[in-house]
């Protein structure tokens, strides 16, 4: 599995049938996600009750795909993460049940606005 340091993880927000394989899954990838599932990027899929995750990626041969199910719990909600790409970072602390809150940039500020 290779994975580059680039590599940004998607998620997607809307709950998938975990019944979907590695096809069902990249037919998803451009239209629900705005990716091109060939990009090396990590797709991620939650079920409706958030016990089960799939996550998607080409590593230059094919498609893999990984899944997790949780015994005890439930992943935190996928909405606010679709808004933008994670991290591995965030992606690894998300998948131990960490809530990664929206992310907001620094204001710009001009230069009369810095005395």
């Amino acid at each position: 599995m290779l994975i580059g340091g680039h590599c940004r993880a998607y998620v997607c927000r809307d709950p998938v049938d975990m019944r979907n394989g590695i096809d069902g899954l990249s037919y998803l990838v451009e239209p629900v996600l705005a990716q091109h599932p060939m990009s090396g990027h990590l797709f991620v899929f939650v079920a409706r009750d958030r016990h089960k995750v799939k996550i998607l990626y080409w590593d230059r041969t094919g498609f893999a795909l990984w899944y997790k199910r949780l015994e005890r719990g439930r992943f935190p909600s996928p909405g606010a993460l679709a808004q933008r790409g994670l991290t591995l970072a965030e992606l690894h602390a998300w998948l131990d049940g960490i809530d990664i809150p929206p992310v907001q940039p620094h204001a710009a500020l001009t230069g009369a606005q810095i005395v």
